[in-house]
């Protein structure tokens, strides 16, 4: 799946860019060809401009041409026109004449029209026509200008045309003397056409036309000359009208050739500004094209270099998926380390040997991820190491849900942010709806947080973890509890632990990918780095972090305007000049790339300007990560050492804020490590069991050191670990055998090899008597070195010598060590003080006393809320259902509630957790406090004491801390309440050294008691009363009666062996007594450095015991200087073993040349070589059967045991080297035999199975189980012939 989803990806991307590429490419090549065209484009729209330009001359010469014609003729036109005018008034005056006749002549038309054949023929056949009719006849001819006679009158009449020639007469010619003739017969009487009309109709019309004739010529007689005049000036007219015409034409013509002439010049203009807006355009799209072409350059660039790197990473993707697939699949649980070594040691070696093609430069966090996406994780509260980069890419990119190994809540706050946009659902098994929750969240799709899960998982969440769904009709269903919900694919699921090394089975751990998410150096460093710079330099803080916000936009916009950019080119259909808005969008794009490209430039130089500025706070940092990382590890030592990551920083701020300042910034920071150191120390040591306070400051300074350079670590090794020798046959011999034990000299032998140390051998041959003086004395971490050796060594190779050869000193010297790198302030843990506990208290922090057996804190609790008034409020509750409501009441009434004894109720234990949960989201009563009391538990939630103040309630260690805190529960009332005070401040710091010797005394062992008791302050508070009582009670001090009541019965009643009782009244005589009173600074030792002080204030005696000795020497006890030899040898091998179970279990370099596995194999393959051979059990018993002795008995038992002890050492070493080798799974129980190996001890399985092995100085494998196995056997012969023969 993973190969496809990548190969997908790379391709997409590819082609994406490919794509991007051919539209560059593309638009380049059009560019060029473009360039061409617009430049043949520029010489046609020149020449185009030549030709308009000719054509614009020749047009405006002809234009001013056609104007003066236009002058001219407009000229001419308006003298015609008046012309035209009085020709027209003539015509009118001629006319108007006319018209008087046209009506009678249009009447006589009209008759003659009317005329027919038959008229005329009428007229024609009078032989002798009436006078009127002769007389209109004689009329007719006189006009037609033929002879007046009736017989040429029906000549006439008889001519076909006669009608029509009347008709078409010719009237305008009509002559005078025929008008003066015709005027006669008009004036006749008679001649009227109504008179006539009597006589003939036709001649009625011939008069009619006669008269209309005389009348038009009469008139036409006056009009003629009017017309003559008239037709003179239209003639005139016409022929001005002709030239004017004619002056038109050409006007016309040029007309028409100017408009040719325009025509052609606005065509060759329109070609002109065609060819110009081409080359606009195209020297747009040049433009456009150059800024495209430029603008892209850079991602062109980029892009085939991107394009070429992904085709290589198409080629490499089958390895680089499997390499990825097993990361996300197998890496989750281990640390950085492991994950580095299997992935480049040995995961891309095998695949390159088998041929498969795999990325050299391979690197998880670059395949499943991108620096944009780190960045997000990293503001949403991802520590910022590679570490934790690789934890996100597993819990996000892994194929099953994550179930992260959360101790500090980093994994919790990171899910928290980055989901809680998402509608983030968080659960826990405790909640009675959680699967309700989870089912809701599984159908609409959100992100849900399951918190707080332990090593157990509810089988109900099995098909959630396995993703069981089913594809039912389309629908994607999900089975829970009998219950079918439907899918939703936008679910995710993510589980968290706070427990720091849980054991999974392999079904949870096969369901689930465990991820590892412990704080890491590199990731806590850079939190409290940013948190010391927001205190210090909040300025500077501020902006880092908001240019940590800018950078990240800044690169996701930049990837946002990249993919639109590819996005764009993609869609893009055509030619990408033609589309101006695809152009406008890519160059807006780029100038907006650029603008955040340079924001991102010089918001990266500020930020490494920033950076270099913080830098100088990187000590302070450095050296709160590394203490931190010590309180971790204590938690390795005692389940109920758990420390909350968050009320670290809170410790740290604190520091920063009391921390003395200066305005230097060295002083400064020196002032806060030194202030913080010991506040992590103060803050520690009231969690710690005395036993592990030495231990914890040794090992905070050392770390300390490592952290700065000054450790040698393998000098420091070799102090935890000592000389292991593998072959004696190639070791020097022993020059001191007198004095010095093998075990002694082994050491020796070992250290000489390490690089300060070579000569150390020799020296023995050399200086033999000064080494044996230097072995007896007392104090040999004091004493001169032999030789050289003296300026030789530096303190912590003095302590090399010294743990070599005087084990019983390591102790001292550790405290030496300590305070000369820490300060004697380190080696001195405060006093418990409760009041100043409470006062450092809120309500949300439980107090939680870590109880020491025979210790019980309700007194001291219930005096504490007496002095703070809190007495009535005081509840103590017994553990149980029920009690949450009655707790979760009294936390809001601001109640005291103490629960003792959780350790006996842990079955209750999650529901307190829950009750302590709510307490840090919910608004207690300000005086409300939880105190809780357990013995140290594994089961014990982690929760809880991560969010407690814890206390150990043991006493103190050493006279000096003992009487210290003695008298530091002691009031000023209390100490001057007495009547008698000289005597009772006097046998008051009696009693509390008695007390205090009582209980440090356990420490030399059998020499201390013969039966360890259980003395605590109920004694002490019992003893002082009853000493403050008797005193005033009586004047003369009642001596027998204090001590019978003191040491025989208050502490004697602990005491049940009759040499303690006799020890404890030695004691009670030798500090109760009158010289006690009398004497000045009576001694209570044989040592001069503890007496009774001379009197004074309650402050002189504590000032006093500040004074006494950290170290108690076995004088002060009354004890030989050497009895506390094997107690101190038995605290030094604690401290060894304590030590060494806090070492990583792997190291980045090689030891000795030599790997951790290789050494194991190495002492494994020596421990089975000298190892002796198993006995003929059956044999022997057939041989020694006629003999049952006890001694043969015993010698069968003792078969039998070194059988089975061999059988074990050989199988257990077999499997341990094939577990090494990979070829079986390294179990629970190798792994413990493989670290006990490779650390010299004796593994625990081979311990159950074996024989008392007497215990040497030092822990060798080879001495302590192969010669020490030969030695214990030899000793046994059980005669000649036996089967087993001499073992």
């Amino acid at each position: 799946m993973l190969l496809g989803e990548k190969r997908q990806e790379l391709l997409d991307q590819a082609n994406k860019l490919r794509t991007g590429l051919f539209k560059i490419d593309e638009t380049r090549e059009k560019v060029e060809v473009m360039s061409l065209e617009l430049e043949d484009a520029k010489k046609k729209v020149a020449e185009f401009q030549k030709q308009c330009e000719e054509y614009l001359v020749i047009i405006v010469q002809q234009k001013r041409e056609a104007d003066e014609q236009q002058k001219a003729v407009t000229a001419n036109s308006e003298k015609i026109a008046i012309e035209e005018v009085k020709c027209q008034a003539l015509a009118d005056n001629a006319q108007k004449d006319l018209e008087e006749a046209l009506p009678a002549l249009e009447e006589a038309m009209r008759a003659l029209e009317s005329l027919n054949k038959k008229d005329i023929g009428e007229i024609k056949s009078y032989g002798r026509p009436p006078a009127q009719v002769e007389i209109v006849m004689q009329a007719v001819m006189i006009l037609r200008g033929n002879e007046p006679t009736w017989a040429e009158a029906k000549r006439q009449l008889g001519e076909q045309n006669f009608i029509k020639s009347l008709i078409y007469f010719d009237k305008d010619n009509i002559s005078d003397k025929v008008l003066k003739k015709i005027g006669a017969y008009c004036a006749q009487p008679d001649f009227q056409p109504d008179i006539i009309g009597r006589v003939s109709l036709a001649a009625k019309s011939l008069c009619m036309w006669v008269r209309a004739m005389e009348l038009y010529g009469r008139l036409y007689r006056v009009v003629e000359p009017k017309r003559i005049r008239m037709n003179a000036a239209i003639a005139q007219l016409q022929e001005k009208q002709a030239a004017l015409a004619e002056a038109q034409e050409k006007l016309r013509e040029v007309a028409e050739k100017l408009e040719m002439l325009k025509k052609q010049y606005d065509e060759k203009l329109a070609q002109k500004e065609e060819l110009r807006k081409k080359s606009e355009e195209m020297e747009l799209k040049l433009e456009r094209a150059g800024m495209l072409v430029s603008g892209l350059a850079g991602e062109k660039a980029r892009w085939e270099e991107t394009v070429q790197g992904l085709e290589e990473d198409l080629g490499y993707l089958v390895g680089d998926c499997l390499i990825a697939a097993a990361f996300l699949s197998y890496m989750g649980p281990f640390l950085t380390n492991y994950r580095d070594e299997i992935v480049n040691q040995i995961w891309i070696k095998k695949i390159w040997e088998l041929q498969v093609p795999c990325s050299p430069r391979f690197a998880i966090d670059n395949f499943l991820t991108n620096p944009t996406k780190v960045r997000d994780w990293n503001i949403q509260g991802l520590p910022s190491d590679s570490f934790s980069t690789e934890n996100g890419i597993i819990v996000t990119r892994g194929n099953r849900w994550a179930l992260m190994i959360d101790p500090q809540a980093q994994a919790l706050k990171w899910i928290k942010n980055m989901e809680g946009n998402q509608g983030l659902k968080i659960i826990d098994l405790q909640m009675h709806d959680y699967l309700r929750v989870l089912e809701h969240a599984i159908q609409f799709g959100f992100p849900v947080l399951l918190q707080n899960v332990q090593e157990y998982l509810d089988p109900s969440l099995n098909p959630v973890l396995n993703k069981s769904v089913a594809r039912i009709g389309g629908r994607m269903l999900m089975r829970i509890a009998d219950k079918e919900v439907e899918y939703n694919p936008n679910f995710r699921f993510y589980l968290t632990t706070k427990l720091s090394n849980p054991h999974y089975s392999p079904e949870t751990s096969a369901k689930t990918t465990i991820v590892n998410f412990a704080v890491k150096e590199q990731g806590l460093e850079a939190q409290l780095l940013g948190i010391v710079v927001r205190k210090e330099r909040p300025e500077l803080e501020e902006q880092k972090d908001s240019l940590v916000i800018n950078i990240a936009a800044g690169k996701r916009k930049l990837k946002e305007l990249e993919d639109e950019i590819l996005r764009l080119l993609n869609e893009a259909t055509g030619s990408l000049l033609d589309d101006v808005q695809l152009v406008n969008t890519l160059q807006t794009s780029k100038i907006t790339a650029t603008e955040v490209t340079e924001q991102l430039e010089t918001s990266e130089t500020t930020e490494i300007n920033i950076d270099l500025a913080r830098e100088a706070y990187r000590p302070c940092a450095q050296r709160a990560s590394v203490l931190f990382f010590v309180l971790n590890d204590m938690g390795r030592i005692d389940p109920m050492y758990q420390f909350s990551l968050d009320a670290y920083i809170s410790l740290f701020i604190l520091s920063i804020d009391k921390s003395h300042r200066s305005n230097k910034l060295e002083d400064r920071i020196e002032y806060l490590n030194d202030y913080h150191t010991y506040a992590v120390y103060r803050y520690t040591c009231r969690t710690l069991f005395e036993r592990h306070k030495l231990l914890f400051s040794f090992h905070m300074c050392a770390k300390i050191l490592e952290t700065s350079g000054k450790l040698n670590m393998d000098e420091y090794n070799f102090f935890l670990r000592g000389g292991v020798v593998l072959d004696r046959e190639g070791q020097m011999d022993n020059p001191c055998t007198s004095w010095l034990a093998d075990a002694y000299w082994d050491n020796i032998t070992e250290l000489d090899k390490l690089t300060n140390f070579h000569g150390l051998m020799n020296s023995f041959e050399q200086y033999p008597r000064d080494w044996h003086l230097w072995y007896t004395n007392s104090n040999p971490e004091k004493a001169m070195l032999p030789g050289e050796w003296e300026n030789a060594c530096n303190e912590m190779q003095r302590m090399l010598i010294v743990r070599s050869l005087r084990q019983d000193r390591v102790a001292f010297c550790v405290t030496s060590f300590i305070v000369s790198n820490l300060g004697s302030r380190f080696i001195e843990p405060p006093v418990l003080n409760m009041k100043l506990v409470m006062e450092d208290s809120t309500p949300r922090s439980p107090l939680v006393f870590i109880l020491s057996p025979g210790v019980d804190p309700t007194s001291a609790l219930l005096q504490l809320a007496e002095h703070t008034g809190m007495a009535h409020r005081f509840h103590a509750l017994s553990l149980g259902q029920g009690q949450a409501p009655i707790a979760a009441r009294l936390l809001r009434e601001g109640h005291w509630v103490f629960l003792a004894n959780c350790h006996l109720s842990l079955s209750w234990m999650p529901n307190l957790d829950k009750l302590v949960e709510q307490l840090q989201v919910e608004d207690p009563h300000p005086s409300f406090r939880l105190w809780l009391s357990s013995s140290p538990h594994p089961d014990f939630p982690i929760s809880i004491l991560q969010a407690s103040i814890k206390m150990t309630t043991e006493p103190p260690k050493g006279l000096k801390a003992n009487m210290t805190r003695l008298y530091q529960l002691m009031t000023e009332a209390q100490f001057t309440h007495c009547s008698k005070p000289t005597k009772y401040k006097k046998l008051l710091f009696a009693l509390c050294f008695f007390h205090s010797i009582l209980l440090e005394r356990k420490k030399f062992l059998q020499l201390g008691w013969n039966i360890i008791y259980g003395f605590n302050d109920s004694d002490f508070e019992v003893s002082e009363n009853l000493l403050s009582l008797y005193l005033d009670e009586y004047e003369e001090t009642p001596w027998d009666a204090l001590k019978y009541l003191i040491a025989g019965v208050n502490y004697g009643g602990h005491v049940t062996d009759d040499w303690d009782r006799r020890l404890l009244t030695t004691y009670i005589n030798d500090y109760f007594c009158d010289l006690s009173l009398t004497t000045p600074s009576y001694r209570l030792s044989v040592l001069d450095t503890y007496y009774i002080p001379k009197d004074g204030s309650l402050a002189s005696y504590k000032e006093y015991i500040s004074l006494l000795p950290s170290m108690d020497p076995p004088e002060a006890f009354g004890q030989h200087p050497n009895a506390d030899v094997a107690s101190q040898i038995t605290e030094a091998r604690t401290l060894f073993e304590t030590l060494l179970s806090l070492q990583p279990q792997i190291t980045p370099t090689r030891i000795g040349g030599q790997s951790r596995e290789e050494k194991v194999l190495e002492l494994a393959a020596d421990v089975k070589q000298k190892i002796p051979e198993m006995i003929d059990y059956e044999g022997t018993r057939k041989l020694l059967a006629l003999d049952p002795s006890p001694l043969n008995v015993v010698l069968l038992q003792e078969i039998q045991r070194y059988n089975k002890l061999m059988k074990t050492i050989l199988f257990s070493l077999t499997d341990l080297e094939k577990g090494i080798q990979g070829l079986i799974v390294m179990s629970t129980s190798l792994e413990e035999i493989f670290n006990c190996i490779f650390d010299a001890h004796v593994p625990p399985l081979w311990g159950k199975a074996s024989f008392p092995v007497p215990h040497t100085a030092c822990s060798g494998l080879q001495r302590a189980w192969s010669i020490s196995l030969t030695e214990a056997f030899g000793v046994m012969d059980p005669g000649p012939g036996c089967a087993c023969g001499t073992v």
